[in-house]
């Protein structure tokens, strides 16, 4: 990582946003953990490092919401260096004719124009930083979609589109832009992704999780520290060329 950083990670609260802020943290890097949930207090007491975290609720559904915590973050630390847009909702599982359109518009509003919303916010800040850094969490549900998953899947290849366009345009002023693609992560929202796929389809849970293993090249939940470090890399010197890529993290659960 850079020297001097200051980062801004939304969905922070848990899950591998926290652990994206931790990972930061520790290489001493200045953090604003974002999300709705007060899970960002427990994220900030687990850092235990107070002059170098910042706690903002923030929902990136809300404009003024997401503006008011980049001005948060700026007064706090002198700009933004780094955005990690990561909170997104795994949407329904449900076969597309039972998905309504308040739920698709919920789960491309959070996953797709949230991301709009940070990067639109931060964006001169990105432009004035020495080390300007965009990652976006997409998953590989936006290249090989699971079924009963429609907004998902195509929110989060939206997430993908919107990181290619962003590579160009900020490449002028030397501000790279990933996707970072993980497979089914270990935690809490995967188990509850397992139970609705085996609730849909009536099958047990472990049936269930053992079918989307079995489809991995290592038959293993990723751990949501191999994807933090991959983000830290990406806001490194060694990814200054990087850009414009996204990168699977997924046990080979997807190849492109």
């Amino acid at each position: 990582m850079h020297e001097n950083t200051t980062v801004f990670v939304t969905g922070a609260s848990q899950g591998i946003g926290r652990e994206i802020a931790i990972t930061f943290a520790e290489a001493g890097a200045d953090v604003t953990l974002a999300a709705r949930s007060d899970g960002i207090y427990e994220t900030e007491e687990l850092i235990d490092a107070p002059d170098r975290t910042l706690a903002v609720e923030t929902d990136v559904t809300d404009e003024e919401s997401v503006a008011d915590a980049i001005d948060t973050t700026v007064a706090e630390f002198g700009g933004v260096d780094c955005l990690v847009n990561n909170a997104g909702i795994a949407g329904p599982t449900a076969p597309i004719e039972d998905t309504s359109d308040d739920e698709w518009l919920e789960t491309l509003d959070v996953n797709v124009v949230g991301i709009a919303r940070a990067v639109r916010e931060a964006s001169p800040h990105l432009r004035d930083s020495e080390n300007g850094t965009i990652i976006n969490i997409s998953s590989i549900g936006g290249k090989r979609p699971y079924p009963n998953r429609t907004p998902y899947a195509a929110s989060k290849m939206g997430v993908i589109g919107i990181t290619r366009a962003l590579a160009f345009e900020f490449g002028q002023d030397n501000v790279t832009a990933n996707a970072i693609c993980p497979g089914p992560v270990e935690g809490e929202r995967i188990e509850n992704v397992f139970q609705r796929q085996a609730d849909e389809r009536g099958v047990d849970y472990e049936e269930a999780k053992g079918e989307v293993l079995e489809n991995l090249a290592i038959r293993e939940l990723v751990p949501p520290e191999e994807v933090a470090e991959l983000t830290l890399h990406l806001a490194s010197s060694g990814a200054d060329h990087v850009t414009g890529q996204d990168i699977n993290v997924s046990s080979g659960g997807a190849w492109y």
